[in-house]
């Protein structure tokens, strides 16, 4: 199958969060641009000390009206649905595609400021499915999408109905959800769209992978530091960052997010990327992650 591969300006990596509030430090964002450059950060807008989720979106939309830009955001874009045929099953009037699920979780939490996704646990339909902060669902279980079982050779992230504890990335996946819903038709979302003449291009990635790619284990916050960081950055073909460099964020998110740009730029030019699983129409694709071969 030959692969027509799209050309951008910027390559953007967004360490995403799906905290309660309007400004989060968790949220980190770094741009690479064509070739092979450092990735450098990108400071949150308007003087404020920390990124909300409405100002990433706000700042996709902005700068690709300029460049063409490829952003990668550290949430799952969909749910489970290939094990069982269904994200929620048994559910009357469940969704049963990825935009009926961002426009469900949209529409579950109108009330919710900034993009906010937790208010769909008190719902009596979906509820149950999540493993929610003091309410662990009935009806949970821990799925898997195939994307998550393929990477699993390298690193595989939380279940996507996880939504407690340091690895549970339910919360930030129902945030981003939100967020995918509120860009529409505006951003190409990979690798559900093929109009491949939209400025923007989104995809869902997953820090930990990259880090694993190079053959790296960020630990104890060992990412924080430049010497680390430019192990992984030397892997996807960047140069380095400064020896002064220190990664921001409670978690080193910084760091996160400029692997990702600088691992976006390096696997975009590889077809094979482009070519995700065939469940990827209904549970999204972590880019960079191969998919079995038939």
């Amino acid at each position: 199958m030959r692969v027509q591969l799209p050309e951008f300006d910027i390559y953007a990596g967004i360490d995403w969060s799906g905290a309660k509030g309007d400004r989060h430090r968790g949220i980190a964002v770094a741009i690479c641009k064509a070739g092979d450059a450092a990735p450098i950060m990108v400071a949150p807008p308007h003087g404020k000390s920390a990124w909300s989720r409405q100002d990433v979106a706000d700042w996709l939309l902005s700068e690709s009206v300029n460049a063409r830009i490829f952003a990668g955001i550290d949430f799952a874009f969909a749910h489970p649905f290939c094990d069982i045929g269904a994200y929620y099953p048994d559910v009357e009037a469940a969704p049963t595609t990825p935009r009926a699920l961002w426009q469900m979780i949209d529409e579950a939490n109108q009330d919710k400021p900034d993009l906010y996704g937790g208010g769909i646990w008190a719902s009596d339909s979906y509820g149950p499915f999540y493993n929610a902060p003091k309410q662990r669902g009935a009806r949970f279980l821990s799925r898997r999408r195939q994307t998550e079982l393929v990477a699993a050779s390298i690193r595989s992230p939380s279940p996507t109905f996880n939504c407690v504890g340091p690895a549970g990335v339910g919360t930030g996946s129902l945030a981003g959800m939100r967020l995918l819903h509120a860009l529409g038709k505006r951003a190409a979302i990979w690798p559900f769209d093929e109009d491949g003449n939209k400025s923007l291009m989104l995809a869902e990635i997953f820090p930990s992978y990259y880090f694993a790619m190079a053959g790296l284990k960020p630990i104890k916050g060992a990412h924080a530091e430049a010497a680390f960081l430019n192990k992984g950055l030397a892997y996807f073909q960047s140069q380095p960052v400064p020896d002064a460099y220190r990664a921001t964020g409670p978690d080193a998110d910084l760091s996160d997010a400029m692997i990702s740009a600088a691992a976006l730029r390096a696997l975009a030019r590889e077809a094979e990327m482009w070519i995700p699983g065939y469940e990827a129409a209904k549970e999204g694709w972590i880019f960079g992650v191969k998919a079995h071969k038939a």
